[in-house]
């Protein structure tokens, strides 16, 4: 089988580097990380005005209707770049699930403004203890969920819950009464993470049910696939020029057979887990019955990917990979977040052992 990315992909792809290598270098994710709300305005709205923040978002909406192997292909970028903000919670995952859950009155307040940058949504799905949020007959909600990306910066946030029918999501808008949002700090400082306490909030549930909740998961599994995809090429680039600049014993270190093996390594891991990624994407949007089974593999597969990557990678760069002030860190340190994120890759390797009927 001959699969690859489009010539509009390999465009799209070549365009978006381009774009954060310019707008989005590590001294500005460094300014990002030391701002109060963890994002990059001005890159912000480059980015909507470039129709990013609607890819998914269909035409009669205002969006591009395209589908997520185009989005993995951008959000592969933004690994690449450790781009901050609430791309890909919002504009993937949060837009994923109005697309596919949301009543026609939801849609048409939400996904125009989502494609144009100008609203922010988020998903929360992790519970701060096993009592998960419940939705009441009346649409109230209550109850609290930790580690929703960029709580701070949401319109609105898709939250799991548990109703008569079991699990589902239900839509809750930030600014309505009942939601209080706090801060949390934890070590990807690329991004920002809020505890959510909803006391009797109004939510409005999606439709799809449990089908519905489990595909928002496998999304968020693909697109942290992807965003691991690019940390790992950008961790393997800044070590591998790093051994080219770097001399001990009057040559460079890259010249060292343990160097080599370590490079060499973090390729070998690399390389497959590309195609896997770019499967997995294009299951979401053509395979629905292979896409949990694809999307569990990536996950599992690019997360440890990821975090061994960047662990040849910081010991590639000896001492002054260990030291704070080396911008190799941030890829480390996002690695470590995406690895844990949505369920690390023992749980995921699991399901896909379920899913495969062993």
């Amino acid at each position: 089988m001959d699969f690859g990315l489009s010539e509009e992909q390999q465009q799209l792809k070549t365009s978006a580097r381009e774009l954060l290598a310019a707008e989005c270098p590590t001294p500005a994710v460094r300014r990002a990380m030391a701002s109060d709300d963890g994002t990059l305005p001005e890159l912000w709205r480059e980015i909507a005005k470039l129709g990013w923040t609607g890819l998914i978002v269909p035409e009669k909406f205002g969006g591009a209707g395209l589908g997520m192997l185009d989005m993995a292909v951008l959000l592969e970028e933004q690994g690449y770049a450790a781009m901050p903000g609430p791309f890909l919670f919002s504009a993937a995952i949060a837009t994923e699930a109005v697309v596919r859950g949301g009543s026609e009155e939801m849609k048409a307040k939400w996904l125009g403004v989502l494609a144009e940058g100008k609203a922010i949504g988020t998903v929360a799905i992790a519970e701060t203890s096993d009592r998960i949020p419940t939705l009441a007959k009346d649409g109230r909600l209550s109850g609290s969920k930790v580690f929703a990306p960029y709580a701070n910066l949401a319109d609105f946030v898709v939250v799991s819950v548990r109703g008569e029918a079991g699990r589902s999501l239900a839509l809750v808008d930030t600014h309505s009464s009942g939601v209080i949002l706090n801060r949390l700090r934890h070590l990807d400082l690329t991004r920002r993470f809020g505890l959510v306490d909803f006391g009797a909030a109004a939510a409005e549930q999606l439709s799809g049910g449990e089908s519905l909740h489990r595909r928002i998961l496998d999304v968020g599994a693909v697109a942290i696939a992807a965003d691991s995809l690019g940390g790992t090429q950008r961790a393997l680039d800044m070590a591998v020029d790093y051994s080219k600049v770097r001399e001990q014993f009057g040559k460079p270190i890259g010249s060292f057979q343990a160097l080599k093996h370590a490079a060499a390594e973090i390729v070998a891991d690399l390389e497959p887990a590309r195609s896997l990624v770019w499967y997995a994407a294009h299951a979401l949007d053509a395979m629905p019955k292979e896409a949990p089974r694809a999307a569990a593999m990536a996950k599992a597969r690019l997360c440890e990917v990821y975090s061994r990557g960047t662990d040849r990678a910081v010991l590639m760069h000896g001492g002054i990979g260990f030291t704070w002030e080396h911008d190799i860190h941030l890829w480390f340190k996002r690695a470590r977040f995406n690895e844990s994120y949505l369920g690390s890759p023992a749980y995921y390797r699991e399901r896909v052992a379920q899913l495969s009927a062993y």
